[in-house]
């Protein structure tokens, strides 16, 4: 039996949920389906919501730089659908937008992820709630992926109750309701509009299959009007590391400047002058590999700057991965690309130059220790990107 949440839960003092007007026919028709009239009702009443301090409700909303209601469904539903890959297929769900598919609408402090399952009825008051833990549970037939015969209401009462079994955390939730704490400042959220393909058949084929080198890097990754590269110059750079670095960073940093490839690879600023200068980053780097050398030499291979061949970074990501070059041979233009990955063992040096291997990475053909890949149904156009940095970024 269904009911509202305010029959098992109390208000937090600390934070009292707020509501954010939501604009459901907007939403529904950009979903292309009707929601649980339960769900928007407690949107309605909460606002985005954190509940028994351990499941985050997500309503539609929008906190700049940090919650995209839109954003964060397209990102966890290609992620799940990345991981039932890994399941027998008999008992592999699909994924919205898929008719049926499973539709995101929280997670867990655990890592945990809950849907509906929209194929249980075409009245969504009837969809049931599939949990993808983060941990196996007992007698679940999809390994992590547990199904309840529950509704949204009748499973957040489920979890306040002492017969509740999870891996984590365990016993019942406290039935507590509170504003989550990283979305103070929510705001409406409007479903983005239809976005026209940013290039055509033909340059698709260009960019993705029959171009190399920087004109194809170009179209498939639009570099900025105004490039940001420092208030110094190349030659004082090259004078303060004590050698010149390939022409062809040279060339591709003239173009892009400094900035983040796709949302996760950073190129620190090479011109700028100050604490926060090339020379430092890499001086930092280098310190954190030596160290990390010095007590497991196994695992750390590298030669480290200044000794020949030592690695020189320039780059690195969000997940730690740092990109740089093996400075062997007086020639910088002949120096080997390698990755440090931060999660897999060191592995050999790149086989192209800067500019090609960010285009097969952008193109998603690069395969390589450290680097992010697209999955295969991922549209490369889409992920390719740069956004640069300006005078306040860090890198």
């Amino acid at each position: 039996m269904t009911s509202d949440i305010s029959m098992f839960t109390t208000l937090s003092a600390e934070r009292p949920p707020c509501p954010v007007p939501v604009d459901w026919a907007a939403v529904e028709d950009w979903l292309g389906l009707r929601l649980p009239a339960d769900y928007k009702r407690l949107a309605d009443q909460y606002g985005p919501l954190d509940f028994g301090e351990y499941v985050w409700i997500h309503v539609p909303c929008l906190q700049r730089d940090r919650f995209d209601y839109g954003q964060w469904l397209h990102a966890t539903h290609r992620e799940a659908r990345i991981e039932v890959r890994e399941l027998p297929g008999a008992e592999r769900p699909v994924l919205h937008p898929e008719r049926g598919g499973l539709l995101a609408w929280g997670c867990t402090r655990g890592s945990d992820v809950l849907f509906w399952d929209t194929s249980v009825s075409e009245d969504p008051d009837e969809w049931t709630v599939v949990v993808r833990h983060s941990g196996a549970v007992p007698g679940s037939g999809l390994l992590d992926w547990h199904r309840y015969d529950l509704t949204l209401t009748d499973y957040l009462r489920h979890t306040v109750r002492d017969t509740w079994e999870l891996p984590s955390p365990p016993g019942p939730l406290l039935g507590t309701v509170a504003r989550t704490a990283f979305l103070p400042d929510a705001e409406p959220w409007t479903p983005p509009e239809p976005v026209p393909p940013r290039l055509t058949d033909a340059e698709r084929r260009v960019a993705l299959e029959s171009s190399t080198g920087l004109d194809a890097l170009r179209l498939l990754s639009p570099p900025p009007e105004r490039p940001y590269l420092g208030d110094g110059s190349w030659e004082g750079l090259f004078a303060e590391l004590g050698t010149r670095l390939p022409a062809e960073y040279v060339r591709l940093m003239d173009v892009y400047g400094a900035g983040i490839w796709s949302g996760w690879l950073r190129f620190h600023t090479p011109l700028r002058t100050g604490e926060r200068r090339f020379l430092t980053h890499v001086e930092d780097i280098v310190d954190s590999y030596r160290q990390l050398k010095d007590h497991h030499p196994e695992w750390y291979p590298l030669a480290v700057r200044p000794e020949p061949g030592g690695f020189l970074p320039f780059a690195n990501s969000l997940d730690g991965d740092y990109l740089g070059w093996l400075t062997e041979g007086a020639d910088p233009d002949t120096w080997p690309l390698i990755v440090w990955p931060r999660h897999a063992d060191q592995g050999p040096p790149l086989k192209g130059g800067l500019i090609d291997t960010l285009l097969d990475w952008q193109r998603g053909t690069l395969v390589t220790h450290g680097f992010a890949a697209l999955d295969e149904d991922d549209d490369p156009v889409e992920f390719a990107d740069f956004r640069p940095w300006d005078d306040s970024a860090y890198w």
